[in-house]
């Protein structure tokens, strides 16, 4: 791709990695998702020690038990005793580490000659750095043969690295411990990160320094010398500072940008007509719409009758009906000669609202057919499976205007599709899509569509400003009437194995009082990498076991389009009464009927995924429960979402619980796993002062440069712009 940098200093940040440190050391830094010069500068110390400071022994092994630590760390602690012990053919040195409160067991393996010499070295001197691989020996964590330098009147010993650490001694009177890997220990990342220093040094800064100077930031330059080097602990925390707000101001002003942009765009109004399709269809619909899906329907319809793009996020508790108000949305746009599309992350989801979108339509969505009433229009599903026969059918209709109303996955942003009037385009389940993917259906018409994005997930109004910074925000907290409440337990299976037999027992309960149940695994086969129970096995194991006079079914994304879709429509027929799934049916999945639910190594999920799931059952009248088996021992990590699940069924609630334990994901794209993430230390809730305040100033650029001529500010953009590109060609 051709350099598209405008100042010095961006145009060297980035440089892949591996020009700075060669390919083998740029390999192993992937591994930590660093690939440019700006990603090792933005890889923190994960401690800053000083010189007379020792790790938390106690807290780091409580972290290493409860899995909220790499298994790879560096330890900086003082030798408590060092003896050789085991058979001249198996000789080892066995080192006991202190900070003098907890202890830590380091184990090193090898011949004699090197077992004298370590144990030399090791009993010079009390205190040293200690870095590599936590593990279990004997039900307790071991350090297992890591590099060590220790710290003696003559300056630092140890292994062949030490002298890495020597030098960042005499250089800084604090040590950086970063997050490592077994090819890439902390002193070989503070070395790397000094010659990233070095490589961008007099460089300049792309942050203007009016607004350097309104953020109250340091220069670029000194930040990442104070993060790296520093020479207090007041001097690493500016830099921290100006690294962070570095992130919060790309994507706010990227944000800004956009929101300038879709000011100036073109829609064509689609006001609301009376005695049309909508009407018609609120005149059917079998219930009462509540004060909330009345009020934001009532938003979005004035919105939809401006001439510029409505540009609004739809964010909602788990069966709130936000597809109706969707719809109602999409049938104004309809009665006024246009076409609106419902883009859905998977298959399974788009099926289900097709198949709920024709329920709630009925001979409204049956088109020009015979019997039909004149207003109606004509629903129709594309989907990356969809045969090349039908295919070439839905695309005529498309392009004719025939399909008023059109759903499918990532299939509708193929370019080729012609549209004869797009007024709409919804977008479900956002955080499955990048922005550039919710955008790319309105790049190709002269008047842009209208835009309503839905969530299920609730954000936290810090996220909705991060990620959503260029939508306007609605909210539906507001359950319909007649729904039944949800009771949620958690089922230790290690402790209590009888309490899993009680629970297969509860599902044959309530299939025999005529409801349904679902079954959720992390996997779809034992041969799958992650780990848990999968839906082959489960299925088997329940078929033949416990409920062998159930009628059960199965349902995972690598079945056949058909066979996934036979296997729902059984289902919400009440034809199956268990479904044993992955997390296919998270969202859209709509059966009144389903009363429990029971998880699967739940501790294998997120507590958005376990929320998401919990909210297909409790659809209908009947008291339902969620039952989430696990083996997460009490005081972990995963034992503690868990525990958060079961404590509240309030969405948002939970979502401050989530980014709390976990990484916000890609800001602009659809990468959760952080490896390609924009925000690799900005931290939306705990940041939320340094977005706001990155927020107002992006503001104060747009009006200052309305053209974006500014260089460093235009740096900025395109960075987060390219990041968000990149996620898109990756996910099509």
């Amino acid at each position: 791709m051709a350099d598209v940098w405008q100042t010095a200093v961006v145009r060297a940040l980035e440089e892949p990695v591996t020009r700075l440190v060669g390919d083998k050391t740029g390999k192993a830094f992937e591994v930590l998702g660093i690939r440019t010069v700006h990603d090792v500068l933005r890889h923190m110390p994960r401690h800053l020690m000083s010189g007379t400071d020792t790790t938390d022994l106690s807290q780091l092994l409580d972290d290493y038990r409860r899995g909220v630590v790499d298994d790879y760390v560096a330890v900086m602690a003082r030798v408590a005793s060092v003896k050789q012990a085991g058979d001249p053919s198996r000789l080892r040195l066995e080192v006991r580490l202190t900070d003098g409160t907890g202890f830590l067991e380091v184990t090193f393996f090898g011949k004699k000659h090197m077992i004298d010499y370590w144990q030399k070295l090791l009993s010079r001197s009390e205190r040293g750095i200690f870095a590599g691989k936590l593990g279990w020996f004997r039900d307790r964590p071991q350090l297992a043969h890591p590099a060590f330098a220790m710290d003696t009147r003559d300056g630092y010993i140890g292994s062949a690295d030490s002298m890495r650490v020597a030098r960042q001694v005499m250089k800084s009177s604090y040590i950086g411990l970063y997050p490592q890997s077994s090819k890439l220990p902390t002193w070989t990342i503070s070395e790397c990160a000094e010659l990233a220093i070095n490589h961008i040094a007099g460089l300049g800064d792309a942050l203007p320094e009016w607004v350097r100077d309104a953020a109250d930031v340091i220069d670029f330059e000194a930040a990442c010398r104070a993060v790296h080097l520093p020479t207090s602990r007041e001097e690493h925390a500016a830099g921290r500072r100006r690294l962070i707000f570095d992130e919060a101001f790309a994507t706010q002003v990227a944000m800004a940008y956009r929101r300038a942009d879709s000011r100036l765009h073109r829609a064509r109004p689609r006001p609301r007509r009376t005695a049309g399709l909508l009407d018609a269809f609120d005149a059917r619909l079998p219930f009462v719409l509540t004060e909330q899906q009345q009020a934001v329907s009532e938003v979005i319809f004035g919105e939809l009758e401006r001439t510029r793009p409505m540009q609004r996020l739809l964010q909602g508790e788990v069966g709130s009906g936000k597809t109706v108000v969707a719809l109602r949305a999409m049938l104004t746009v309809v009665d006024g000669g246009g076409q609106a599309v419902l883009l859905a992350p998977t298959e399974v989801l788009a099926q289900q609202h097709l198949a709920t979108v024709r329920e709630l339509l009925g001979d409204l969505g049956a088109g020009a057919t015979l019997g039909a009433p004149e207003m109606a229009t004509d629903v129709v599903l594309l989907t990356g499976s969809t045969p090349a026969s039908q295919r070439r059918d839905l695309l005529d209709g498309i392009a004719s205007g025939a399909a008023g109303v059109v759903i499918g996955t990532h299939a509708l942003l193929d370019q080729r599709i012609d549209f004869a009037d797009l007024g709409l385009v919804v977008v479900d389940e956002q955080h499955r899509f990048g922005v550039e993917q919710r955008n790319a259906l309105g790049v190709r018409a002269d008047q842009h569509p209208h835009v309503l994005v839905m969530t299920a997930t609730p954000i936290p109004r810090s996220v909705a400003m991060t990620v959503f910074g260029d939508l306007d925000v609605s909210t539906i907290t507001e359950l319909p009437g007649g729904r039944a409440d949800v009771t949620t337990t958690v089922v230790d299976q290690v402790t209590r194995p009888a309490w899993v037999d009680r629970a297969w027992q509860r599902v044959a309960e309530e299939v025999a009082q005529g409801r349904q149940a679902f079954v959720i695994t992390p996997r779809i086969t034992a041969k799958d990498d992650a780990g848990g129970a999968s839906v082959e096995e489960m299925y088997a194991k329940l078929s033949s076991g416990p409920l062998a006079t159930c009628k059960v079914g199965m349902l995972h994304g690598r079945l056949p389009t058909d066979e996934k879709a036979d296997v729902m429509r059984r289902f919400a027929a009440g034809a199956l009464d268990v479904l044993v799934a992955t997390t296919v049916v998270e969202v859209g999945v709509d059966v009144p009927n389903a009363t429990v639910m029971v998880v699967c190594d739940a501790e294998s999920f997120g507590i958005s995924q376990l929320h998401q799931l919990r909210g297909r059952i409790g659809r209908g009248s009947h008291p339902s429960v969620c039952l989430l088996l696990t083996s997460a021992e009490e005081g972990t990590n995963a034992r503690e979402r868990l525990n958060a699940v079961a404590s509240t069924r309030d969405g948002f609630v939970l979502s401050e619980v989530d980014l709390s334990q976990r990484r916000e994901g890609d800001v602009l794209g659809n990468s959760q796993s952080g490896t390609r993430s924009s925000l690799r230390l900005l931290r939306v809730l705990e940041h939320a002062d340094d977005i706001a305040l990155a927020r107002t100033l992006a503001e104060q650029v747009v009006e200052r440069d309305p053209q974006l001529t500014d260089p460093g500010v235009r740096d900025y953009v395109t960075q987060i712009e390219r990041l968000a590109e990149g996620d898109w060609q990756e996910a099509t």
